[in-house]
């Protein structure tokens, strides 16, 4: 059961991109393959990537 203080944030926002069908495809058999899928996925990628790539000036 998820702690109360760590509440699910509203997803209110899409990100619509192009990429080739087999890629797609690809990718989401894999996602599948591993219990997942590619919304999940992607938004993991978004969340480590604009950690590792913000940087706090002070």
């Amino acid at each position: 059961m998820p702690s109360k203080d760590k509440k699910k944030k509203k997803k209110d926002s899409q990100l619509l991109i192009r990429i080739d069908k087999e890629m797609r495809n690809t990718f989401i058999e894999l996602c599948e393959q591993q219990d997942s899928n590619a919304a999940k996925e992607l938004r993991s990628f978004i969340q480590s990537y604009i950690e590792q790539h913000s940087h706090t000036e002070g």
